[in-house]
C-alpha cells in the first residue's frame, strides 16, 4: 500500500476564500492517488453559487448544514440537510443558497484533479463576486 491514512481536524485543509463562497478541500490527487477530491464548500445566506456548468467529472454532494438549492439538468431542488445528490458528468448543474442561514455541503468529485483549478476559480470569482441568490 502505497498511500498513507489522513486525518482532519474540523476546519482543516487547504482554503480557497471566494467572498460570500469558501472551499475546504479535505483529500485530493496526492492524497487519493488521483481517484477522486472531496472538498467542503460553504456560501453565505442569499448567495448564488458558481453558476450552471457541467463538465466530466461526476459531482457528488451531501448538505451539511442549511438547505442548498441544486440545479441537476433543467431541475432546481430544494436540498435540507442530509440530502444527498449526484450530477454525473456531462450534467448541467449548479447549486446556491437561497435562504438566510449559511449552509454548506459536502463534494466529492470524481476522478480527482479539481483542485489544480481552485487558484483560477478564486481568481474568477475576485473579478465576479457572487451575487444574491433567486428567491
Amino acid at each position: 500500500m502505497s498511500r498513507k491514512g489522513l486525518f482532519l481536524l474540523p476546519g482543516a485543509g487547504r482554503s480557497y476564500p471566494m467572498g460570500r463562497i469558501s472551499s475546504i478541500f479535505k483529500a485530493d490527487c496526492e492524497e487519493t492517488g488521483d481517484r477522486y477530491s472531496i472538498s467542503e464548500w460553504w456560501l453565505e445566506p442569499n448567495t448564488h453559487g458558481p453558476g450552471a456548468h457541467s463538465h466530466d467529472e461526476d459531482d457528488v454532494f451531501y448538505v451539511l448544514e442549511g438547505t442548498l438549492s441544486f440545479l441537476l439538468g433543467d431541475r432546481w431542488i430544494d436540498a435540507p440537510k442530509g440530502s444527498f445528490l449526484i450530477a454525473p458528468g456531462g450534467m448541467k448543474h449548479d447549486f446556491e443558497n437561497r435562504t438566510n442561514q449559511r449552509a454548506g455541503l459536502l463534494n466529492f468529485s470524481i476522478p480527482g484533479g479539481f483542485e489544480k483549478d481552485m487558484p483560477s476559480i478564486v481568481d474568477w470569482f475576485r473579478e465576479n463576486p457572487p451575487g444574491d441568490a433567486r428567491k
